[in-house]
């Protein structure tokens, strides 16, 4: 009985906060009714039916505006990738129509050059080497594409001023694809300097000489356009913002029109070796490398048999570079032309190429 009395104190114990809670709240709360009547149940019911009922609309009104977004949101993207792909195809167009002009400028010029004999080709450069044969001479055509003024530098032999080498070393030693002569040069104490103004990397070497008789200055400037002509006065030159270039005689054409060419260079010597360089309208570089065996006037092409071909190609502008023994056409590490000299002779300038 002891334990029975014990186990109902300690439930009367456990249990007296929860019946404390249910007298506090019937005495202070609000009355709890519980009913059974009819109207009541039915009113409740009513409620609670059209709560659902605007539930419900609310869910299938939802429903609805998220098809109606769904939908719209793929047509927009349909018609925004319609309208992508339209873009793309007018301006894929716009640029085949662009490119027209220049595809078919050309193909005038390569035309008149034949099939190339070999091409180099890199996203900086692009060059294409034709033979030459019109039957008073041989030599080759390199047609020049740059994409990068990058792609093309003059070097200077062993680069020193006083020092040479062939076009060859000088390929060899740069890592270049393709390279020819460039400027005259006068010796002195055994060695070889060039002559006149003559500019690398943006720098004269020996100061600006005002050109005089027949000298010209031919180079490139900083935006790798051909540039060239004679310059009274170093302000001149410097507007055309050149990179590099060296001096010689004389100019062959200059906007598209032919230029006189000296009496003495007409026949001192009649024939030689030739090296050339020019540009198109277009900017492409055009180079010419007419082999001769030797510099007694007998064999190689004319100033003149060069001008003219120059021009029926469509040549704009034309210098005549160092020639005879020092004209060079090195491709792909060979040596092209045939030096008059029997092996290439060691010049103090070159331009060369690179992928």
């Amino acid at each position: 009985m002891a334990e029975i009395k014990g186990i109902n104190r300690f439930f009367l114990l456990a249990t007296a906060p929860l019946f404390g809670l249910l007298i506090a709240l019937i005495l202070s709360g609000p009355k709890i009714s519980w009913t059974t009547e009819p109207e009541l149940i039915t009113a409740d019911a009513q409620q609670m039916n059209q709560a659902f009922g605007s539930i419900s609309s609310g869910l299938e009104q939802a429903e609805e505006t998220a098809k109606y977004t769904i939908s719209s949101i793929r047509e927009t993207a349909e018609l925004y990738h319609k309208t992508t792909n339209t873009m793309t195809t007018i301006v894929q167009t716009a640029q085949n129509t662009a490119a027209k002009p220049e595809i078919i400028y050309n193909k005038r010029i390569t035309a008149k050059l034949g099939s190339p004999k070999e091409t180099i080709k890199s996203e900086r450069i692009i060059l294409e080497l034709y033979k030459v044969n019109p039957g008073n001479y041989k030599g080759y055509a390199v047609k020049v594409k740059l994409k990068s003024p990058e792609a093309m530098k003059m070097t200077l032999g062993g680069d020193k001023l006083g020092g040479s080498e062939t076009t060859k070393q000088a390929v060899s030693r740069y890592g270049a694809v393709a390279g020819i002569n460039a400027g005259g040069f006068a010796d002195s104490k055994g060695k070889r300097y060039p002559l006149s103004t003559t500019m690398l990397n943006g720098k004269y070497l020996n100061g600006f000489e005002p050109s005089y008789k027949d000298l010209f200055f031919v180079g490139m400037d900083k935006n790798g356009k051909l540039i060239g002509g004679k310059f009274k006065d170093k302000a001149q030159l410097d507007r055309l913002e050149p990179s590099f270039g060296a001096s010689f005689v004389p100019i062959l054409l200059k906007d598209g029109q032919k230029t006189a060419i000296p009496l003495k260079w007409q026949t001192s010597p009649l024939r030689a070796p030739r090296t050339v360089i020019g540009n198109y309208k277009d900017d492409q570089l055009i180079i010419l490398v007419i082999d001769g065996y030797n510099e007694n006037g007998n064999s190689g092409a004319t100033l003149q048999e060069l001008q003219d071909k120059l021009y029926n190609m469509g040549v704009v502008n034309a210098y005549n570079l160092d020639g005879g023994g020092s004209s060079s056409l090195v491709w792909n590490g060979k040596v092209i032309n045939n030096p008059s000299d029997g092996q290439l002779r060691p010049v103090p300038t070159h331009f060369l190429f690179f992928k």
